[in-house]
């Protein structure tokens, strides 16, 4: 750009503002250090706000005399490069999202602050020279040094100060000591040292045929776009078809992406790649710390670490080499943000990968029925695994009738015997439940009162061990009362079973069968999860208890028997995913039976034994049951065959959000035509909910472009109406939840 010319800097500022906003330099600054990239401090209203370059221009449309110049630079090189920014920036306009709060929502915490980047690596010591030829003598009167300086000897003359600490504990006045003698340096370890092992990777069991036949579809592509489904029945060695994929990745010189739904997910397909690949690798989520995910998220985007395993957020990560993406358990809900950037990771990953040039593997034993949809219409490939690895069986799936049967604790007298046989056979017993705590009501036997939720329409959860009523929508808690609140009566009783009952009426029923329990209460303190699920692949725990966190992804080789509890409430949800949802549920936790050699068995206790899903994926699987709603949703012209955007509006007034939304309907009807249908407004199924009544309005179209059409034009009709301040609305485009 020449000397003489403007220079027009176009900055998303932080937060939920639509559009870009334009600045000048600096006076006295670099111009051509103010790349796209490159975080800025930029003056906002009354105040500064961080914003991010996104391009630079020649021309504004705002008048001269309106343009500000920005305060200051906060980085020396560009945060994101330019595929990365255009990424960002089309995912922000597809779910029409400020492009500002989506960018930056990208970033670690500490950069969406107007704070500098911390240095890549992690933290550590170096054993200098002079202290590598201390003897053994010069500690005598300091065994603590001493001990120091041979485990930085043993592992190479240095390692990260968390490490040094996990094998000697606190050991910081020992570390100052030697750094003033000069005996130690601070550094910082770079991923290559924390992830690539100097043992030679272990060997992995031999692919069958179906698994080298997916490999080798899939190493055909690297350097090229092409998405595809792994559908593999649970047990059938979709890890080990991972691992190979990642392997060629990376022997190519390309980085990878592996991502999976949930945090408990990562430690142990960790170990498992970092066993069998010898190469640098960071994780990325939300269990992390600030510093620990930054530098993490550097060392990717720095292109130091090969192997990326992360969970929703880590689709934006910057990948120089990005060469292969992997989506394990893509038909999870937990890809989808649920608030603010409402943004599917499982579909961004394939739009990342069409713009990068790779291929992408979405796998899932149960997969979405829009990925099954797309593998149908030829937009994916589809690769199968129809077999359990080594030779294993699928577990026998069997329906219970428990109407009119004598329960104790939960259990039907036919489940109970079929426990005691797996356990005096020396097997493991896993129990699903999918709800927590003690009981979901709390009533009084003597008036009928019933513990609710001041906020939401829903009822209070009895925690019994932290003797608390919780709401699992809105998060209120409050102690449990000691008589009834209406009547005073002494006699309140627990209503239902939660995991927390049924693992005190377990202990009762098995009380010299150690058992586990895994749902969120059990697992809130750090690293809890990982030490259970490694306890109970040991076979330390011969009972597992517990919720949809033990229903996928989780090998434990001695589980033969399953027993599903209380699945009815899932058959007959408002949500019209609901069976979907249920019915991958109940496919992925049966998975977990008869993995190994020991032959499964599935048992589902119901009340509706002829229901029809419950019938089909008895007898004919998973599959079967997904042909047959994907032919209901096309009748019905429901998602995958439509496409949809839902926009939410709440408000504490009881009237304010339908008021919004029918005001928002009537501008959205000079906009649609005969492609467009306009659903609402009414009630959402939990009309209240954190104390603020809440509303609908669904678009739907049977083409995405007419839908993209539409709402590019309505959306700021609805930011302009006057008195919508008194109701907050969003949107959700292609909605996972109608809540």
């Amino acid at each position: 750009m020449a000397e003489d010319t403007p220079c027009i800097l176009r900055v998303a500022v932080a937060g939920p503002l639509p559009g870009l906003f334009d600045y000048l330099p600096p006076p006295d600054g670099d111009k051509e250090a103010l790349r796209p990239g490159v975080r800025v401090l930029a003056p906002f209203g009354r105040g500064n706000r961080v914003g991010m370059i996104v391009a630079r221009s020649a021309q504004t449309t705002q008048a001269a005399d309106r343009l500000k110049p920005i305060e200051a630079a906060l980085d020396e090189a560009p945060l994101l490069g330019a595929s990365d920014l255009e990424f960002i920036l089309w995912a922000a306009d597809y779910y029409k999202h400020a492009p500002g709060d989506a960018l930056f929502s990208a970033l670690p915490a500490r950069l969406r602050r107007p704070e500098r980047s911390l240095e890549a690596g992690e933290p550590g010591w170096r054993l200098t020279p002079e202290g590598e030829a201390q003897a053994a003598e010069a500690f005598a009167r300091a065994p603590r040094q001493g001990q120091v300086v041979e485990l930085l000897r043993e592992s190479g003359q240095e390692l990260p100060s968390a490490e040094i600490s996990r094998h000697l504990g606190d050991c910081r006045s020992a570390l100052r000591s030697m750094a003033a003698k000069g005996w130690i340096e601070p550094c910082r370890i770079r991923p290559a040292l924390l992830g690539a092992d100097a043992r030679a990777p272990a060997d992995g069991p031999a692919l069958n045929a179906h698994q080298r036949r997916a490999v080798a579809s899939v190493q055909g592509t690297l350097g090229r776009f092409h998405a595809c489904l792994l559908e593999g029945v649970t047990g059938s060695g979709k890890t080990e078809v991972y691992i190979h994929l990642l392997a060629a990745a990376l022997a190519s010189g390309r980085q990878a992406l592996i991502l999976v739904p949930e945090i408990g997910l990562t430690p142990q397909l960790q170990r498992r790649l970092a066993e069998r690949i010898a190469a640098p690798m960071v994780t990325l989520h939300s269990g992390l710390n600030a510093s620990e995910r930054e530098r993490a998220w550097r060392s990717a985007a720095l292109g130091e670490a090969d192997l990326v395993l992360g969970t929703r957020s880590a689709v934006f990560v910057p990948l120089p080499r990005l060469g292969l993406i992997l989506v394990d358990e893509e038909h999870d809900l937990s890809f989808k943000q649920q608030d603010g950037f409402r943004y599917s990771a499982r579909d961004l990953a394939v739009r990342r990968a069409q713009k990068t040039g790779c291929p992408v593997v979405l796998g899932s034993a149960t997969p979405s029925l829009e990925t099954l949809h797309n593998a149908q219409s030829g937009r994916y490939g589809l690769l199968d695994l129809p077999e359990r690895a080594g030779g294993a069986r699928p577990p026998e799936l069997a329906l219970l009738d428990i109407r009119s049967q004598p329960l104790r604790g939960g259990l039907s007298p036919v489940l109970v015997r079929l426990m005691q046989e797996q356990f005096a056979a020396g097997n493991q017993v896993l129990l699903f439940l999918n709800r927590r705590g003690f009981a979901p009501v709390l009533t009084c036997h003597d008036c009928g009162w019933v513990g609710e939720c001041p906020r939401c329409d829903a009822r209070l959860t009895l925690h019994l061990a932290a003797s608390r009523l919780w709401c699992h929508h809105c998060g209120l808690s409050r102690p449990v009362p000691g008589q009834c609140p209406d009547c005073q009566g002494p006699d309140l009783r627990p209503l239902g079973r939660g995991t927390e009952r049924l693992e005190a009426e377990l202990r009762t029923l098995f009380p010299e069968t150690p058992l586990a329990r895994v749902d969120r209460d059990s697992t809130r303190r750090k690293g809890e999860l990982d030490r259970l699920l490694a306890a109970a692949r040991r076979g330390d725990f011969p009972l597992l208890l517990g919720t949809q966190m033990l229903s996928k992804g989780h090998h434990f080789p001695r589980v033969t028997l399953v027993g599903i509890l209380d699945v009815d409430q899932g058959l007959y949800g408002a949500d019209f995913r609901a069976q979907e949802r249920m019915a991958q549920l109940v496919t992925q936790v049966a998975g977990r039976a008869g993995r190994a050699e020991r032959a499964g068995r599935v048992v589902l206790q119901t009340r509706h034994p002829d229901h029809p899903l419950l019938r089909t994926l008895q007898q004919r699987g998973y599959p079967a049951f997904a042909l047959a709603a994907l032919e209901e949703r096309r009748v019905a012209m429901l998602p995958p065959f439509a496409h949809q955007a839902l926009m939410r509006a709440e408000s504490r007034d009881p009237e304010a959000a339908t008021e919004l939304l029918r005001r928002a309907m009537q501008a959205a009807l000079s906009h649609a035509d005969g492609h467009l249908e306009l659903l609402g407004p009414i009630p959402a199924p939990m009309e209240r909910r954190a104390g603020r009544y809440r509303a609908h309005l669904l678009a739907q179209s049977n083409q995405r472009p007419i839908l993209q059409r539409f709402l590019t034009a309505w959306l700021p009709e609805v930011r302009s109406l006057k008195g919508a301040s008194r109701a907050r609305w969003s949107l959700d485009v292609d909605p996972q939840e109608m809540l």
